[in-house]
C-alpha cells in the first residue's frame, strides 16, 4: 500500500539530529567566539601537519604517532562533551584540564625522545604516571567519539592482562605487572602507539582528507544525480537509486550510519512515496550503506589497515575486494527488483529525473578516485597517492564554477578532514590496547585453537571442519563487531577471530590464503551493522523511515544475503578474490556468481516471472548456491537448473497471460 504525503527529503537539521542520535562522531559542541577560532586553528594545523609529513617524509615512529594522537585527544576533549545531555555551547572546565593533560603526555615523547629511546624496556615512576594517564585519556576519548562497546572491550583486555594467573582454563597466563602493562602500552610500538595508530597517522588521515576535498566539489549530490539518472525510472527506481548511491558513496565514506543518513534522507522517503513498506525501505538503505564499507578502493579505511595486518600490497586488496563488492550490490539490486515486480511498483516520473546530458557532463568529478587507483597500481606509495589525489581533485574542480574549490572551500576541507579523522584516531589508539594485550598474552592463538577445538569435537572431516570453523569465526566476528566503527571493527576481528582460520591451516591440505582469511572476518564484522539486535545502520534508517528497528534489521540482513554467503565461497575458492586465476576465469566466476544471485534473490523474495511457491523458492536458492560456488560441476548443474527454472517460469507466466486474455475476451 502506498504511503502518501511523504517528505521528499529530510532537512539539514533533521539529518544532523539523526546523526547525533546514532553516530557518536557527530555529537560535537556548537561553539562560537574565541574558542571556536582556536579549534578551527587546531583542526587546520592538524591537517597541515599530516600533509607536511606525507609530502616530505614521516617523523620517527614515536614522534609521528604521539603528535597525531595529541592533536586528536586535545580536539576530542574540546569538541565532544562528556555526556549526550551536556550543554553544547561551552566547554566544561574539566575538559580544559583533560586537553592540557593530553598536550603534556603526548608531548612527552617528542620532548624526551633521545633519553626514552636509550632506556626502552624500563620506566620510572614519572613515566608510569605519564603512561597511565595516556591509557585513561585514550579510553575516555574513545568513549566520547566512538562509543562504549569498544571501550568496554579494551578495559576487559587490560584486566585480562593484569589478572592472567586468575583466569580459568586455557585463558590463564603469567600475567603482567602494572609497570609492564603501562610500558608495553605507551613505551613500545605494540600497544597504543602500535600499527593501528601508525596507519591512522599516515595513510588513513590523508585519505579522509582526500574525501573531504572531493566532498567540496559537490560529489555527494552528484552521486545522487548520477544514480537517479541511471536507475530512477526503472522498476523500483528509488530503491535502486539507494543501492547505486551507497555504492558510490562507499568509495570515499568510512561510516555505514553516515551513508544511511546522507543518501537515505532522500531515498527512503522516495521509496515510501512510491509504495515500499517503511521496514523494507529502511532495510534497502541500511544494507546498501553497509555495503559501502566493503566497496574498494577505501573500504571504510580498513583497506589501509589490511596492508599492514595481512602484509599484502594495497592494489592486491583492492583487486580482491572488487568481485565480492559487485556481488553484494548486485544481490541487493536483484532482490529490490523482484520485490518491486511482486508489488507492481514503478520508477520515478520523468519530470523528477535530472537530464542525463547535464549529469554526464560532470562525470569527471569521479576521476580523482580512479586516479588514486592508477597511481598505486604503478607503484606510488599510499601516502603520496592520497596527496596526488587531493591535488588532482583541486585541479579537476576548476573545470566548472559550481564545482570549483575556492580558498574558503580549501580551508573547509582541511577542517572537515581533520574533524572526520578524530574518530579513526581514537578508535585505532583504543584498539591498539587490545592488539597489545593479545600480543603480550598470546590470547589470539589460544582463542583460535579453542574455536578449532570446538569444531573438532563435532567432526574431523577436513571440509566439514573448515566450514564449522568458519561458522564459529563468523559468529565471533559479528558479536565483537557490534557497535564498532569500521577501522576498530577490522582491528578487533582480525586480532581475536582471525587466528582460528590461521590455526586451522596446519590441518588442511590446501591452506586458506591469508588475504581470504582477513577478508572473511572483515566482512562479518561489517555486517554487524545490519544484524539484530545491535544493527546501527538499520536503526539509523528507521529514524528516517519510521519503521521498526528489528524488522528493518531482519529485512536488511535478508537483502545483504551475499555478505553471508560470499565470504565462505572465497575462502573455499580464492578465485573469487582474483587469487591464482586468469582473466577468462574471472569473467566466468562473475557470470556464474551474478546468475546465482538472481536465483537466490528470487527464492528469498518469492518472485521471478511470477510468484514462487515454497518448493520453487527452495529450488531457486539451491540453484543460486550451486552457481555461486566456483567449481566446475556445481556451475554446470546450477546453470542447467537456472535455465530450466527460467523456461518453466516464463511458460507459467505466458500461460497465465493467455488465460487472462481469453477470460477477458470471453467476458466481452
Amino acid at each position: 500500500m502506498t504511503e502518501h504525503n511523504e517528505k521528499v527529503q529530510l532537512s539539514e537539521e533533521e539529518q544532523k539530529a539523526l546523526m547525533e542520535k546514532y553516530d557518536a562522531e557527530s555529537r560535537t559542541r556548537k561553539l562560537s567566539g574565541m574558542m571556536s577560532k582556536v579549534i578551527i586553528g587546531l583542526l587546520v594545523a592538524f591537517s597541515l601537519f599530516q600533509i607536511y609529513t606525507g609530502a616530505f617524509g614521516e617523523l620517527t615512529a614515536y614522534i609521528q604517532r604521539t603528535v597525531h594522537l595529541g592533536f586528536a585527544l586535545v580536539l576530542i576533549f574540546l569538541l565532544f562533551p562528556a555526556r549526550k545531555t551536556a550543554l553544547r555551547q561551552k566547554i566544561a572546565w574539566y575538559d580544559y584540564i583533560l586537553a592540557v593533560l593530553a598536550i603534556i603526555v603526548c608531548g612527552y615523547w617528542p620532548v624526551f625522545y633521545d633519553s626514552l629511546v636509550q632506556k626502552i624496556g624500563s620506566i620510572d615512576t614519572a613515566q608510569m604516571i605519564i603512561g597511565g594517564l595516556v591509557i585513561i585519556l585514550v579510553l575516555e576519548a574513545a568513549r566520547r567519539v566512538v562509543g562504549l562497546p569498544l571501550v568496554v572491550i579494551a578495559i576487559a583486555f587490560l584486566l585480562y592482562a593484569l589478572y592472567g594467573p586468575s583466569m580459568p582454563g586455557m585463558l590463564a597466563h603469567r600475567g603482567l605487572s602494572l609497570e609492564q602493562l603501562i610500558n608495553s602500552m605507551f613505551y613500545t610500538t605494540e600497544g597504543i602507539l602500535g600499527t593501528p595508530l601508525q596507519v591512522s597517522s599516515t595513510f588513513i588521515f590523508l585519505f579522509i582528507l582526500f574525501g573531504a576535498f572531493l566532498g567540496q566539489t559537490g560529489v555527494g549530490n552528484y552521486f545522487n544525480d548520477l544514480a537517479i539518472s541511471i536507475a530512477g525510472r526503472r522498476i523500483g527506481g528509488p530503491a535502486k537509486v539507494a543501492v547505486f548511491t551507497s555504492a558510490l558513496e562507499g568509495t570515499i565514506s568510512g561510516s555505514s550510519v553516515a551513508n544511511v543518513v546522507q543518501s537515505g534522507s532522500y531515498t527512503i522517503p522516495l521509496m515510501k512515496r512510491l509504495g515500499y513498506h517503511r521496514n523494507f525501505a529502511g532495510a534497502v538503505e541500511a544494507a546498501a550503506s553497509t555495503g559501502g564499507q566493503i566497496m574498494p578502493p577505501v573500504m571504510g579505511a580498513a583497506a589501509f589497515l589490511m596492508v599492514e595486518f595481512a602484509g599484502v600490497p594495497y592494489i592486491e586488496i583492492v583487486k580482491a575486494a572488487v568481485i565480492p563488492a559487485i556481488l553484494y550490490f548486485t544481490g541487493i539490486w536483484i532482490m529490490v527488483h523482484f520485490e518491486a515486480k511482486k508489488q507492481g511498483l514503478r520508477g520515478l516520473p520523468k519530470e523528477e529525473i535530472p537530464a542525463k546530458k547535464e549529469v554526464f557532463k560532470k562525470i569527471y568529478l569521479l576521476t580523482p578516485i580512479l586516479a588514486i587507483i592508477i597511481f598505486m597500481d604503478i607503484g606510488t606509495s599510499i601516502s603520496r597517492a592520497a596527496l596526488l589525489g587531493i591535488l588532482f581533485t583541486i585541479i579537476v574542480s576548476l573545470f566548472r564554477k559550481d564545482t570549483r574549490i575556492t580558498l574558503s572551500k580549501f580551508f573547509v576541507a582541511l577542517i572537515e578532514g581533520a574533524r572526520s579523522a578524530l574518530g579513526v584516531a581514537a578508535a585505532t589508539a583504543c584498539a591498539g590496547i587490545i592488539v597489545g594485550v593479545v600480543t603480550k598474552t598470546g590470547l589470539g592463538l589460544k582463542l583460535g585453537n579453542e574455536i578449532v577445538g570446538l569444531a573438532q569435537t563435532i567432526t574431523n572431516n577436513p571440509n566439514a571442519l573448515l566450514l564449522l570453523t568458519l561458522f564459529f569465526t563468523m559468529i565471533t566476528s559479528i558479536i565483537i563487531g557490534m557497535g564498532s566503527p569500521t577501522t576498530a571493527n577490522y582491528i578487533i576481528t582480525s586480532t581475536i577471530a582471525l587466528p582460528a582460520i590461521l590455526a586451522l591451516n596446519n590441518q588442511l591440505e590446501v591452506a586458506v590464503p591469508v588475504l581470504a582469511a582477513h577478508m572473511f572476518v572483515f566482512y562479518f564484522g561489517i555486517v554487524a551493522d545490519i544484524t539484530p539486535p545491535v544493527a546501527l545502520a538499520a536503526f539509523a534508517a528507521t529514524g528516517i523511515s519510521g519503521g521498526e528497528p528489528i524488522r528493518t534489521g531482519i529485512n536488511a540482513s535478508k537483502l545483504a544475503v551475499a555478505a553471508f554467503i560470499i565470504p565462505y565461497m572465497f575462502v573455499m575458492e580464492p578465485e573469487l578474490l582474483m587469487i591464482n586465476t586468469t582473466f577468462l576465469g574471472v569473467l566466468w566466476i562473475i557470470f556464474t556468481a551474478i546468475t546465482g544471485m538472481v536465483g537466490i534473490g528470487a527464492g528469498l523474495i518469492g518472485y521471478w516471472y511470477k510468484k514462487l511457491n515454497w518448493i520453487e523458492r527452495i529450488a531457486s536458492v539451491v540453484i543460486g548456491l550451486l552457481l555461486i560456488y566456483p567449481e566446475g560441476y556445481s556451475d554446470l548443474i546450477g546453470l542447467a537448473g537456472f535455465i530450466a527454472m527460467v523456461v518453466y517460469q516464463f511458460a507459467l507466466k505466458k500461460g497465465t497471460e493467455i488465460g487472462e486474455k481469453e477470460a477477458k475476451e470471453a467476458n466481452l
